[in-house]
């Protein structure tokens, strides 16, 4: 028997917040043929009657259901897997469904953020109780038109039938079911009667991306805006002096130029007047603490050499093992700066009036970026209005709302609405950056086993983006000491893709190969043994489940042929949690005139239910592209307060040609779902160093991989 399951979410509260529990309900729909426009829809729903059953769904007069999206949408496939949580347990047809996206709205909805891989996770069960919720409130209200008992009747695919056999639609008894007491509890279904979780559907945007639909922020427009192009300091450390705006003035389209702080800002009647309007003025600029990679890098050596540094976990007697240990081991491994590097560059549209404050354009943070300009703006936020466009990416770039603030102040000063527009250089150059970072870890190996462990980091501006001391090997090794420390930069650096672990997962992950063959143990049964160790749930810090990890270490060994491999072609293996997700990798490489090629990688992925297959394997590929991509080729520095790299043309990433295969396998599982837009990407380069050392020998301690490589002879091994 089917156990009912107390809500999580006020009853008083359902017809306007039914699902804002547990963070908010972030959900976005807008499903197949509803996006296609040489299909006709099942139906015009132009005309209908709609019914607002709650804050989220408005049911029509003929059963069909628009549901509004309040979360951001950012390439992860909320807009997807969100809605199909819904549809499963309100029990529509998938083909009956249509969506809205919602603005800023923080009446109707909470936690309308996008970061983290956290929206499914922290949704799963409010989204399931929404939807069964709306279905018994109809079920009930069809029982009290029939004048019968609820418990004769049910509902499935959008109809209810009585014991009997009359029927209705959900549309005919919607009002008066939107009228009814909330129940206090609803049966959930079991995940063998799933009709649409765990069924393949294609991303319901993939008709208007693929043909250029309006749907982005750059796709934003209303009659009579300026576009505004803006200078900004050359260099992190300089202060503008005085500027010459002659020339940018004499540009055919310009309209006006306006200073705000230490930038300068052209508007012009299109994006083209308005960059080369930028491109001619003339700015003069003070010189403050210019930093360079050099400096960095002396500063964080100095760092893991000091004592200076927070303890985050300490475990057993650390010194005690190293000083009785027959052998010590100890690396340090370097990472540079990262641009996020979205596809579509920053931008957002601004209209600020003495009235209200209207925004457009892709953020990941609405409802905090909407308070930031209103305290900037000295207004209040109930005076701004915020619509949400799609984001061609995000990567964490978009969780920080300086671009909206520039927009805003533009049109405040400019008394017009505006269209900020980044160009490529402005968006790499004057972007937020993943900090450069450094890992010093040591072990003390006794007996063929390890006795301790030390890892010490050393970061800018990491106080918010370090270490997650509370992640494997804690609670595998009995002594164990994490700490780290930083120092603050005027390089503005915040959350990259997979925040914390990008780094931190190639650096551990290379260094447990290294002791292995220290101890000349196979690296996969190394991790085995380690995690054997974990006395699960003896300590509640600990954040990863042994077991689990186990389970994909295996899965990805065996679907990657560890122990073989043909002729010329190599194997490196690597393992991570992170984002509350389970992943391990191997991957191929061959040696191709002195520099790896990555064949193929194979990924085994416990993130509990799978939502949407299809989705699911899109999100791992492009994480496992993203880390192989980065770890090889991401190189970002500056020089006197300058970065390295302002486009493409200089700045690395990974080709079409250079991308490999990716075989991805999911754990079969009942367990609720965890994310999936970040976890593929941090074991992805730590596979692909340690395949390089199968290869060649050498043990690349330093990203950019490719780099590194040829700093040293590389011989190619059999």
């Amino acid at each position: 028997m089917k156990k009912e399951q107390k809500m999580t979410f006020s009853r008083r509260g359902f017809i306007r917040t039914s699902a804002l529990a547990s963070g908010g309900l972030l959900i976005g729909f807008n499903f197949l043929t509803a996006c296609k426009e040489d299909v006709q829809p099942p139906v015009d729903i132009a005309n209908l009657n709609f019914n607002d059953f709650n804050a989220y769904i408005q049911i029509a007069d003929n059963g069909y259901v628009t549901i509004f999206s309040p979360n951001p949408e950012i390439g992860q496939g909320v807009k997807t897997s969100m809605p199909m949580i819904v549809a499963e347990e309100l029990d529509v047809p998938w083909e009956h469904v249509f969506v809205k996206q919602a603005g800023l709205d923080t009446d109707k909805y909470r936690g309308q953020v996008a970061g983290g891989s956290q929206s499914i996770r922290q949704n799963w069960d409010v989204l399931r109780q929404t939807g069964a919720t709306a279905k018994k409130m109809l079920i009930n209200a069809a029982a009290a038109k029939w004048q019968i008992d609820a418990a004769d009747v049910t509902a499935s695919a959008g109809v209810i039938t009585s014991k009997t056999g009359e029927t209705l639609g959900y549309g005919d008894v919607v009002k008066e079911a939107a009228t009814l007491e909330v129940p206090e509890g609803v049966t959930l279904k079991e995940p063998k009667d799933f009709k649409i979780i765990g069924n393949d559907a294609i991303n319901v945007d993939l008709d208007k991306i693929v043909t250029g639909k309006p749907l982005f922020g750059l796709d934003y427009k209303k009659e009579g805006m300026l576009y505004a192009s803006v200078m900004r300091p050359p260099a992190f450390g300089q202060t503008l002096v005085d500027f010459d705006d002659t020339d940018s003035r004499a540009v055919s389209g310009v309209s006006d130029v306006i200073q705000f702080g230490d930038k300068i800002a052209v508007l012009a009647k299109n994006t083209w007047s308005a960059m080369k309007g930028k491109k001619a003025l003339k700015a003069n600029w003070q010189d403050n603490n210019l930093e360079s990679t050099e400096k960095h890098d002396a500063l964080l050596i100095g760092l893991l050499d000091s004592k200076e540094g927070e303890v985050r976990r300490e475990d057993g007697d650390v010194n005690k093992a190293f000083a009785e240990a027959d052998q010590v081991l100890e690396r340090t491994y370097e990472s540079p700066f990262l641009p996020h590097n979205c596809m579509e560059p920053m931008n957002f549209y601004a209209d600020v009036t003495a009235e209200r404050i209207h925004l457009a354009g892709p953020i990941q943070t609405p409802e905090g970026t909407a308070a930031q300009v209103a305290k900037l703006l000295d207004r209040t936020p109930e005076e701004v209005d915020l619509e949400l466009t799609r984001m061609g990416g995000g990567f964490g770039r978009r969780l920080y709302g300086d671009f909206v603030l520039e927009a805003a102040e533009i049109s405040s000063k400019a008394g017009k609405p505006i269209k900020l527009v980044y160009s490529r250089e402005d968006d790499m150059s004057a972007g937020i950056f993943r900090p450069a970072i450094k890992y010093r870890i040591s072990a003390s190996l006794k007996d063929g086993k390890i006795t301790g462990y030390k890892l010490k980091e050393a970061a800018i501006n990491s106080n918010m983006y370090g270490l997650i001391p509370h992640f494997f090997p804690a609670g595998a090794i009995p002594n164990l000491k994490i700490e780290s420390a930083n120092y603050s930069s005027n390089i503005t650096t915040g959350a990259w893709r997979a925040p914390y672990t990008n780094f931190l997962a190639f650096a551990e992950q290379s260094f447990f190969d290294e002791v292995a063959e220290v101890l000349d143990q196979d690296p996969v049964q190394l991790r085995l043994d380690l995690l054997d160790q974990v006395n699960e749930g003896a300590d509640e810090r600990i954040q990863y489940s042994a077991s689990r990890m186990k389970e994909v270490i295996k899965l990805a060994a065996k679907e990657g042929d560890w122990g073989n491999a043909p002729d010329g072609v190599f194997k490196g293996f690597s393992a991570y949690y992170s984002h509350n997700t389970h992943v391990a990798e191997v991957a191929e490489i061959r040696m191709q005139n002195g520099i790896p090629k990555v064949e193929r990688v194979t990924a085994a992925v416990d993130c509990g239910i799978v939502v949407n297959p299809t989705g699911a394997n899109n999100q791992v590929v492009g994480g496992v592209l993203d880390g192989i991509g980065h770890a090889m080729y991401g190189d970002f520095t500056f020089t006197d307060g300058k970065p390295s790299s302002t486009n493409f043309d200089t700045y690395r990433l990974i080709r079409m040609h250079e991308t490999p295969k990716v075989a991805v396998h999911f754990v079969k599982s009942e367990i609720a779902p965890t994310g999936l837009g970040e976890p593929g990407l941090p074991p992805a380069g730590g596979a692909v160093a340690n395949a390089i050392k199968a290869a060649t020998g050498n043990r690349i301690l330093k990203q950019p991989l490719t780099k590194y490589m040829t700093e040293t002879e590389t011989t190619v091994k059999g």
